[in-house]
């Protein structure tokens, strides 16, 4: 089975990340220090043998997130939030903002609904559609360009799920990075690719991430813990003679994360350094039987159980 990036749109923002982009100004002024809430969890180490590749997720592993995991699914009662990001991004409107968040919310769950329909059981949507269906939909006399609709979804979201680097991120990628093969899948937005260089000043790239694994959700329309992310990193690291069982995956959800990495046959790190996203679904069957090789409360942990 062949998988498929994202649109033009996905393609052009791929390549301005790591510049100084105006999306990078965004999140670093509308971000504040956050602190992780510690999990007081004993790690439970140990050496993996052969790892060429280490995977992460972003939303709660490599980056705190404030609510958790990445805003789309997050509360939406937002209004004041939403006047602010629409006065930064320009779009002026007669349409109140709490009108705007209802219809946020009616295309989220139409654009989910539309694909369950056509047989994806787990859906993801690209954001600035789902705005631009919004504003289409409220008949806004306002030309609204994509590009005001990108600074709104990033404007937005910054002010609802504020973001920061996990403590030690920058020395665990330095540290991996050109020496094993590193690599992303997870949820997330067109603006997840600008957190590196608004946060750490370099690229994916300057930090050892290879763009042939990285596996976005909104590029490819299936959101974890669905198995078509996982599935093709497989099949793209099969392209470079990489077997599943020399893979690491580290992220800090069982049910997202650990289960279906562990499915394609993964070794897994489950992150257990921040209290506000460590999901254990301890209630939930399907992780019943499942168990991490590794639970890391630190970062910097993880170069040392694959021998760096």
């Amino acid at each position: 089975m062949k998988f498929l990036l994202g649109g033009k749109r996905d393609s052009e923002l791929k390549s301005k990340v790591g510049t100084e982009s105006g999306l990078c100004s965004i999140i670093r002024n509308n971000s504040q220090a956050l602190k992780v809430d510690e999990t007081f969890i004993e790690p439970q180490l140990k050496f993996l043998l052969g790892i060429k590749a280490v995977l992460f997720d972003v939303y709660g592993t490599l980056f705190i997130s404030g609510s958790g995991d990445i805003g789309v699914n997050a509360s939406l009662a937002q209004t004041d939030h939403l006047d602010a990001a629409l006065a930064a991004s320009g779009i002026h409107t007669d349409i109140s903002s709490a009108q705007l968040i209802s219809g946020f919310t009616v295309a989220i769950q139409d654009s989910h609904q539309n694909s369950k329909d056509n047989g994806v059981e787990f859906p993801e949507v690209d954001i600035v559609d789902i705005w631009r269906t919004v504003f289409a939909s409220a008949s806004s006399s306002n030309a609204i360009s994509d590009s005001q609709l990108e600074t709104l979804a990033v404007e937005y979201e910054t002010r609802v799920n504020a973001v920061w680097p996990m403590p030690k991120l920058e020395t665990c990628l330095e540290q991996i990075g050109f020496r094993k093969k590193l690599g992303i899948i997870s949820n997330a937005q067109f603006f997840t690719l600008e957190l590196f260089p608004a946060f750490l000043n370099k690229s994916r790239k300057e930090l050892g991430f290879d763009d042939q694994l990285e596996f976005f959700s909104f590029e490819f329309g299936h959101a974890k813990p669905g198995m078509t992310l996982y599935d093709a990193a497989v099949e793209r690291l099969a392209k470079i003679k990489i077997n599943p069982a020399e893979v690491l995956y580290v992220g800090n959800d069982m049910l997202n994360d650990i289960m279906p990495a562990q499915h394609v046959g993964f070794k897994t790190a489950l992150f257990a350094g921040d209290k506000r996203s460590l999901r254990w679904r301890a209630n939930d069957l399907r992780v019943d039987e499942i168990e991490p090789e590794i639970i890391v409360t630190d970062l910097s942990q993880i170069p040392h159980c694959i021998g760096l």
